[in-house]
């Protein structure tokens, strides 16, 4: 009795009633920001795991509105206006909820924020359906990822269990882009590389982006990395000699800085010619 007393006592002196136990979350929460287009895209959700369960069709029933994730909502914030499989959304932050059926899953960007279990249809902004994939092997923590991820597009993918659904974002850049490229060109400062590397990168007019690159290099004679950008430009425009010139004179300082990428770059761009 007495030792039990001692024991009672020695926890009562070191606060340990008082601060309480941290153990590891069941459903662990998780954030997750991917740089998309001229902003990003974000999710901030749970991730529950099988431990031996059934999960769709059971722990998350076919059919029915499902949180997508576990413990507070899973929510997802665009910085900018997209497309979700071809229907347009507003720059914005949303729950995330889904309809997971055996073949497909319905996708509901919700405006409201108390959660799957009150839920509310009229406060959804926007629904789509979409197939989903059977996996090979099982995933055990759900998961939401990016993939795919070019200038303008990007999968953000569900996976769990052996079922995943790949939801398609997009965006239109070019003209907001091209207008800042035009309101850029009407300052002292102007950003020649920039400009050139975007019209030759996206196909626009040649024409312009040599005369871009042209002026960038008169402005940095010296930088290799925009003879580089000359050469690809010339190159592509037809302009064989031009290119071949902008290119040893690109590796010739490249050699000089000590990179050896662009002096292999100029190489391979010389020999395709």
């Amino acid at each position: 009795m007495k030792k039990v007393l001692l024991i009672v006592l020695w926890v009562i002196s070191t606060g340990a009633f008082a601060q309480g136990i941290k153990t590891p979350a069941p459903s662990p929460a998780q954030s997750i920001k991917q740089d998309f287009s001229l902003s990003f895209v974000e999710v901030k959700y749970s991730r529950p795991v099988i431990k031996g369960r059934k999960i769709f069709g059971d722990v998350v029933p076919f059919g029915k509105v499902w949180r997508t994730g576990a413990n507070s909502p899973t929510t997802i914030t665009f910085g900018e206006d997209v497309k979700i499989a071809g229907q347009a959304l507003k720059a914005g932050t949303y729950q995330l909820l889904t309809i997971p059926s055996q073949f497909s899953w319905e996708i509901l960007f919700n405006k409201g924020t108390n959660g799957v279990f009150n839920y509310k249809p009229e406060e959804d902004v926007l629904k789509v359906k979409l197939a989903a994939t059977a996996l090979p092997q099982s995933v055990e923590s759900f998961t939401i990822q990016f993939a795919n991820v070019i200038a303008n597009k990007l999968d953000m993918v569900l996976s769990w269990e052996k079922a995943s659904v790949s939801i398609p974002v997009e965006t239109e850049i070019d003209s907001k882009i091209a207008a800042s490229i035009e309101k850029a060109m009407t300052v002292d400062s102007r950003p020649y590389f920039e400009a050139a590397s975007y019209y030759f990168e996206t196909g626009r007019d040649l024409k312009k982006a040599l005369e871009w690159a042209g002026k960038a290099v008169e402005a940095n004679p010296n930088a290799y990395w925009i003879l580089h950008l000359q050469a690809k430009i010339q190159a592509k425009s037809g302009d064989k000699a031009g290119a071949k010139a902008s290119a040893e004179k690109s590796m010739a300082l490249a050699k000089e800085g000590k990179n050896e990428d662009y002096v292999t770059l100029n190489q391979k761009l010389i020999q395709s010619l």
